[in-house]
Formats: structure tokens, sequence, C-alpha cells
């Protein structure tokens, strides 16, 4: 027992330190491509920088306190949190408190304050599906109790975000609830079935929702639109490409200025490759592979089903949507849309990683105490 828990701390440890390197790295990363947004402004690079940068320091501090608090109050809380984080989300559609952007409405403006209550629903679901499927235990592979509740909330979950829309926050959602089903048991046959339903969704999607066939026209021939449709993916392709084995330097990006979309967003990968080369982007490949291993070791040690499916379910979030910023920068995958965790612009991201890290080490290191089974 004594060497399990010692075990579990170092896997704790190791998690930490890797949390920490992406989040120091991607800062600087992220400084080098606001100078992009702030041009010669050098007062609003100095304003984007201190944000970001307390938004780090906010983050650090909620991670400090999920991971202090036992993680079984998750399960016993599962279904207000659920309740909570659905209508928090379906407050993007009240006009008065909705803020759109991109033809899209998937934030919360209060306050001067504004957040995407999508990323609260991340968690709200997580935490109810690990606890549903934690209590069917072996009932888990008859279709009522493991794979028709994970129809229905996956079906809740896609009327709201394919509403806003938000359809990369839907498939994230997706991979990592099907995750939890999997490792709780699920069968195959299944999942089959879900990804055949998911299959006719989303190809009703495409011959309904302009932007998403552009996105796939784009995918299959990004020389179809370099100035419409196509243009971040060339543009992103081009500074990657132009970062050579080893990049131009930090600070040395010239996509980031008046080429690349959004290049402290969603194009900030490809500031990453224009200016630390294949080099650099492997590194932060292998530093997202080392903090997904870690993490699926801490689930394969956690000390019941749920704490084992809440891990699993966490670390596929945050990996499904790191690898999906990547992979859209390089055409790998369509676009999403979706930022890069720990790097990217985006208080509630960055929020909702470090809160759920801290959740994750709140389960690698055993808290049980005044938590109730």
């Amino acid at each position: 027992m004594a060497s399990n828990i010692s075990t579990n701390r170092k896997l704790a440890r190791i998690y930490l330190t890797i949390v920490l390197i992406l989040s120091t790295v991607g800062f600087f990363i992220f400084l080098s491509a606001s100078l992009g947004l702030a041009g010669t402004n050098f007062s609003g690079f100095i304003k984007i920088g201190l944000k970001q940068f307390i938004i780090l320091i906010i983050g650090g501090g909620v991670m400090l306190v999920t991971a202090n608090i036992p993680y079984k109050v998750w399960r016993k809380y599962a279904l207000p949190l659920l309740i909570i984080s659905i209508l928090g989300t379906l407050l993007v559609f009240v006009p008065q408190l909705s803020l759109e952007a991109g033809g899209a409405r998937r934030w919360i403006s209060l306050g001067g304050f504004s957040f995407q209550p999508a990323e609260i629903l991340k968690l709200g679901l997580v935490f109810y599906y690990g606890a549903w499927l934690s209590r069917s235990k072996t009932k888990v592979a008859n279709f009522k109790d493991g794979i028709l509740p994970l129809i229905i909330l996956l079906g809740l979950a896609g009327i709201i975000l394919i509403s806003q829309p938000d359809t990369g926050t839907f498939l994230v959602i997706a991979s990592a609830l099907t995750a939890q089903f999997l490792v709780a048991g699920g069968q195959w046959k299944h999942i089959l079935l879900l990804g055949l339903m998911g299959l006719i969704g989303l190809s009703g999607l495409v011959l309904y929702k302009p932007y998403l066939k552009d996105r796939i026209v784009t995918f299959m021939d990004p020389t179809a639109d370099e100035l419409g449709s196509a243009y971040q993916i060339n543009q992103s392709l081009i500074a990657i490409g132009s970062g050579g084995i080893a990049g131009r330097g930090f600070g040395q990006s010239l996509q980031k200025f008046n080429f690349l979309p959004q290049p402290s967003g969603d194009s900030i990968f490809a500031v990453a490759g224009e200016e630390f080369g294949f080099i650099g982007t492997v590194i932060i490949l292998m530093l997202f592979l080392a903090l997904a291993i870690t993490g699926l070791k801490i689930s394969d040690k956690a000390p019941d089903v749920f704490g084992r499916l809440t891990v699993v379910g966490l670390v596929i979030l945050i990996i499904t949507q790191s690898f999906a910023n990547m992979g859209a920068m390089l055409g790998l995958i369509p676009l999403t849309g979706e930022p890069l965790i720990f790097i990217s612009q985006g208080g509630s991201a960055i929020l909702f990683a470090l809160s759920a890290s801290g959740i994750i080490l709140s389960i690698a290191r055993n808290k049980k105490k005044l938590a109730k089974t």
C-alpha cells in the first residue's frame, strides 16, 4: 500500500512538472505571437501579456484548490454540477448576456469579463458520466446502462453546442465520454453503433452547415480557395514550413504580422513552428504525449472506478483538444477552431485545463479525506 502511494505521488509530481513546463513555455510563445496583434503598439502588447499572466496565476490558484478537494466530492455532486453546467451553457443564447464573435455565440459577457461556459460543460459531463458508469459497474455492457446514457448525453451536448455553433468542442467531449465508456467495459459493437450515428449526423451537418462544408472542402483541397476558406491553413503551412529544422528564432516569426489569422489563438502552433522549427514542434508534441501517458498511468492506479474514469475523461479532453489544434495547423485534419491548451490565448480554456489538472492531481494523491463514498 505504501508503495502504491509513493508511486502515485511520483506520478503526480511528474504530471505537475509537465503542466508547469507547458504553461511556462506556452506563455513565452504567446508573448511572441501577441506581437502580431499588438504590432507597434507597445502598451497594447504589455496589456495583452499582463492579462495572460494574470489568467495563468489565477489558474494556478484554481489548480491548487482543486488538487486539495477530495475527489469523491465531484461524484457526490455530479448531477447538480451537470445541471448547472448545462444551464450556464444555455446562457449564450440570451442576447443580453452573450457575446458574438466570428458568427458564433460561445461566450458570456459579465461586467467587462467574458468566458466560455462550454468549458464548464466539459467538466459536468465527465463527472456525471463517470459517476453513472461507476454505479453501473458490470451493467455497462448492457445497451440500457452503458451506451444509451452516452447517446442521450451526447445528444444533449450536441444540440447545445452545435447551435452556437461549436462543433469542435462537441467532438472533443464525444471523444472523452467515449473513452470513459470503453475503459468502464463498454462493448465495441456499441461503439461502432455510436460511430455510425455520429457519421450520419456529421454528414447531415456538413450538408446544412456551410462553414462545415467549407472546412471539409478546404481539408481535401487546400488550394481550392487560397484567399478565402483555405487562407488560414495555407498561411499556417507557410509559417511551419519556413521554420525548417531549427526555426527562425524566438520572436522572429514573420507570418504572425498581418498573415496568420489569430496568431495568439488558433494559429499559435504555426507561430511556434516558424520560430522553433521541426525540433521545437516535436518537443511540444512530446510534452503533450508525456502528459497523456502520465495521466493515463494515474488513472490506472486510481483508488476506485470513479477516480479512474474521471482521470481518463479529463486527460482525453485536454489531449484531444490540443492534438486537434496541432493537427489542423499541419493540415492533417479539418480546422476545428480549438485552442492549444496551456499555450493559446483564452482564459476559459486555460482555467479549465488547470482546474482539470488539479482534479487529476487530487486523484493521484488519493485525497479521500472529508469525502463520503
